[in-house]
């Protein structure tokens, strides 16, 4: 079983900046794919980011040209930095990670963290 773990969400003013990590833990043999999806209260969990493990990434519309996702040395850490924040970025953010051996799968992927809560106030 694999433990996501994510950190650095908080209040924030608009224009501002935050950075998530998210740090995984327990059975990562099989780790690959990682990424942020977000929650505003009342919607749908969106997808923010995604990034493969082999080099290649995805932004949402919503994140593209503010937000960069990115991966440490060991391919366990996921980061999500956080510019020109906005009032509508407020929501929580999850980690999502494919941990599934041998199957070729797509997001969102079956390992989810608690999430972590950002707010942008204007």
């Amino acid at each position: 079983q694999v433990q996501l773990v994510e950190s650095g969400g908080g209040l924030v003013q608009a224009g501002g900046s935050l950075r998530l990590s998210c740090a995984a833990s327990g059975d990562i043999t099989c780790l690959s794919a990682m990424g942020w999806y977000r929650q505003a209260p009342g919607k749908e969990r969106e997808l923010v980011a995604l990034d493969t493990s082999s080099g290649s990434t995805y932004y949402a519309d919503i994140a593209k040209g503010r937000f960069t996702i990115s991966r440490d040395n060991a391919k366990t850490t996921v980061y999500l930095q956080m510019t020109s924040l906005k009032p509508e970025d407020t929501a929580v953010y999850y980690c999502n990670a494919d941990t599934i051996c041998g199957v070729v799968t797509t997001p969102p992927f079956g390992s989810w963290g608690q999430g972590t809560q950002v707010t942008v106030s204007s």
